[in-house]
């Protein structure tokens, strides 16, 4: 990954697998990783930016921390974003990045995460909405954000 000069890298840079569909520009499925890495872009917000996806987006953690949510994301976790619901960084890691002195860091050193994207619409299980570790409060993550 080339380093870049502003903002944070689109997750497309990391993507190791991708399924064409005959629409140009939207994938059936994209396979994605984001292993640890150095992020150096100066005057910028450096965590993933708050957006809507035209696809559905799963992810989860396999080790370590996940940038954008430092709590609750731990390995083993997973979260669903479908289709143009928006998402982004928690409160306490926009509020630690909006803050923070731009040196040259490394993210994630000893972490692992992993992103499925599809232009099809995915759903949960009745397993998966009606576990107890399921988190009912996900969205209040991004509650307390600056208006």
């Amino acid at each position: 990954m080339g380093s870049i000069s502003f903002d944070h890298p689109d997750p497309s840079i990391f993507t190791v697998l991708t399924v064409q569909s005959d629409d140009p520009g939207q994938a059936v499925f994209d396979f994605v990783i984001f292993p640890p890495r150095w992020l150096v872009a100066e005057h910028t917000f450096r965590p993933p930016y708050f957006h809507r996806n035209t696809m559905s987006e799963f992810m989860g953690n396999i080790a370590g921390i996940y940038d954008a949510k430092e709590k609750g994301f731990s390995p083993g976790a997973s979260s669903l974003h479908s289709c143009m619901s928006g998402h982004g960084p928690e409160t306490e890691v926009f509020k630690k990045a909006s803050a923070a002195d731009l040196k040259p860091m490394k993210i994630s050193p000893d972490g692992l995460a992993f992103m499925f994207e599809t232009c099809f619409i995915m759903k949960l299980t009745k397993w998966a909405a009606k576990t107890k570790t399921k988190d009912n409060d996900y969205r209040k993550c991004w509650q307390d954000l600056p208006v």
